[in-house]
């Protein structure tokens, strides 16, 4: 599927709105983590989570699906797309990468996708970049090596990282299908009924995969430590579902359609100092000072390669950051 950016966008005023809503996608997908962690220790299996997670939010729109039930003829490989990647894959990778290493570094890890993005249209499309788009993505390499602290060998989770790197591939997925038919004027699929459809695919799969049928049930009726502090498990998955999830993807959706991916990915890149410092806060997750350095060097390099503006070889000019995450947006389930 082809990167590109949109050409019309709503002026100065939509995309003030439309940084707004970014900001907002940020924060409430950066909240995912700190509550599903409490969850996961008391009991859960991560993927169950997930599951708890997708199919909540998915009932919460169930009736904008059936308002926007024409989206199943007219646009089902998006719909099929959306769910398996921007809402299953992403949530189902960065749970179980949380589950074995940092809230903050996993998010991190996650935001690797402008440097994937660029991969694709290099390697895959082969297209060229800008010196700056490669900057960005020498950068962002760097800085996760300081993240997982390659010298300190054995010590880090090799798998959590494999499994935040999962969620990054998926993230580059949601970034792209979010900006589908943005150019497309009255004729664009509605993205709240793009969302819901999206998260009704993403339970079915989850169900399967997840069998929540042996899923510990009690574990919800009871408390998770949040660092020392006792918090109804409930309240948790509530958070989860209505503002880490609903809240998040219709905000971050929306604000693809009123941005552009690139220009998205990079305020989504916020979702992981948002969840970093409620890390920091609430779990008592402190990093050392060469992760600490080692994020910001990675947010560096991201931006610089979303906000680059590419070789135009051809007529359609290709965005370098556009498929990302949070990667919408990582970007990114956390």
């Amino acid at each position: 599927m082809p990167v590109h950016t949109t050409d019309s966008r709503a002026g100065t005023q939509g995309k003030g709105v439309g940084l707004g809503l970014a900001l907002a996608s940020a924060v409430a997908f950066g909240g995912s983590g700190v509550a599903a962690k409490p969850l996961i220790e008391a009991g859960l299996d991560p993927l169950h989570v997930v599951w708890l997670r997708v199919t909540g939010a998915a009932l919460v729109m169930l009736p904008l699906a059936i308002r926007h039930r024409a989206l199943l003829r007219s646009r089902p490989a998006l719909l099929a797309g959306f769910g398996l990647l921007g809402v299953a894959g992403v949530q189902a990778f960065y749970f179980a990468s949380i589950s074995r290493i940092p809230v903050g570094v996993a998010l991190l890890v996650e935001y690797l996708a402008p440097a994937l993005v660029l991969g694709w249209v290099r390697f895959v499309q082969r297209r060229p970049v800008t010196r700056a788009a490669a900057l960005g993505v020498v950068l962002a390499v760097g800085g996760l090596a300081c993240v997982v602290e390659v010298w300190a060998g054995l010590s880090f989770d090799a798998g959590g990282l494999l499994l935040a790197l999962g969620a990054a591939c998926c993230q580059v997925g949601y970034f792209v299908l979010s900006d589908q038919g943005s150019d497309s004027g009255t004729g664009a699929p509605d993205p709240l009924g793009v969302i819901a459809y999206g998260l009704l695919v993403g339970a079915v799969v989850l169900t399967v995969v997840a069998r929540p049928w042996t899923m510990d049930w009690s574990v919800l009726g009871g408390s998770a430590d949040m660092n020392g502090t006792s918090v109804a498990a409930a309240l948790l998955l509530s958070w989860i579902v209505l503002v880490a999830t609903v809240v998040a993807y219709v905000t971050g959706v929306v604000s693809v359609r009123r941005l552009s991916p690139q220009v998205a990915t990079v305020v989504a890149c916020l979702e992981a100092v948002v969840a970093t410092v409620l890390a920091w806060v609430l779990l008592g997750e402190h990093l050392s000072a060469p992760q600490i350095a080692g994020g910001a060097i990675v947010l560096l390099g991201a931006f610089i390669a979303q906000s680059s503006t590419p070789v135009k070889p051809s007529p359609d000019p290709v965005a370098s950051g556009g498929p990302e995450r949070e990667l919408s947006a990582r970007s990114r389930v956390s």
